[in-house]
């Protein structure tokens, strides 16, 4: 994260050294730093961070530096943007931030969440699904901790991630018959694929959820299985940034998106994981594809529609 100057890594050093005692002046030596490496993305973005925290007047400026030096936004500045308004203004997370992100966490990131966390979203989706699984698409797939629970009742079992050091990991553990690098926010239609599609964890990096539902339902076979887990919200919208730079998502907004895309859907709430000391509550939903009217026929020639589970 070097600014590629000297100096001004050593002005960005000394800020460092006046928190947290004396924000105004930390950003002061970032603002003279920044003089010295206009283009640096990271150091307009820590900038951003100190204003913000320290309700001092600028962080926006700052944050909108930091995206123009660095477009793919690597590190995250729109979305600091989004925390600084009343409401988000995006619909998901930049794919650059997120592959960034889980390149760096890869290495501690079953360590975090399992031994420190106490993540349970893969245990709280495997409870509700049925062996025999048929063909499956683990949709992010990270080091494999959902693979665990769905390799034994899967034929097929293949996963989806936008990191390749998470993917490197799920490799190392032979659990997948496939392992394939895809950003979720542009993935090419598929039709009828698919028994099985899950995400544990995995729409808190989405926000608004239309096109991946709309993308899910036409991969899935008719009476094919949907299993995901998001972070709840109580609130009137849809969808809300949190603090934690991750989605959480209304219960509403989840019951008639899965309507309207074609899903019979249960949805239970639980605690997903902890963070900070406090319970991470959210959905976790099971839905089957509804059968097209004139669509396919059982296999004794008959036509039902699906059992949930």
């Amino acid at each position: 994260m070097s600014s590629g100057d000297l100096l001004a890594d050593r002005r960005a050093d000394y800020a460092e050294g006046l928190l947290p005692g004396d924000p105004a002046a930390a950003a002061d030596l970032y603002a003279q730093a920044l003089e010295r490496a206009p283009d640096w993305a990271a150091g307009w973005f820590r900038l951003g961070e100190i204003r913000a925290q320290a309700a001092l007047p600028g962080a926006d400026t700052a944050f909108e530096a930091a995206l123009q030096a660095d477009p793919a936004d690597r590190l995250g500045a729109s979305l600091q943007l989004d925390l600084l308004r009343d409401r988000s203004l995006t619909d998901t997370m930049p794919p650059a931030f997120v592959e960034t992100l889980f390149d760096q966490y890869a290495p501690e990131f079953e360590t975090a969440l399992v031994d420190r966390l106490d993540y349970r979203a893969p245990a709280l989706l495997k409870a509700g699904l049925v062996a025999p699984l048929g063909r499956v698409l683990d949709l992010g797939c990270g080091t494999g901790l959902m693979g665990h629970d769905l390799r034994d009742g899967a034929s097929w079992l293949e996963g989806w991630d936008i990191s390749a050091e998470m993917l490197r990991i799920a490799g190392d553990k032979g659990l997948y018959d496939r392992l394939d690098k895809r950003d979720l926010t542009a993935l090419e239609p598929q039709a009828e694929a698919w028994d099985l599609i899950t995400a544990a964890d995995v729409f808190a990096y989405l926000g608004a959820l239309e096109n991946i539902v709309g993308w899910v339902a036409r991969a899935l076979r008719p009476g094919g299985r949907f299993a995901f887990t998001v972070e709840g919200h109580d609130g009137a919208q849809a969808y809300v940034l949190r603090d934690s730079r991750r989605y959480a998502h209304a219960r509403p907004y989840l019951e008639a998106l899965m309507d309207q895309a074609g899903f019979d859907a249960k949805i239970g709430q639980d605690v997903l994981r902890q963070d900070r000391g406090a319970p991470i509550r959210g959905f976790i939903v099971h839905a089957v594809k509804r059968a097209a009217p004139g669509g396919p026929a059982d296999r004794d020639g008959t036509r039902r529609e699906p059992a949930l589970l």
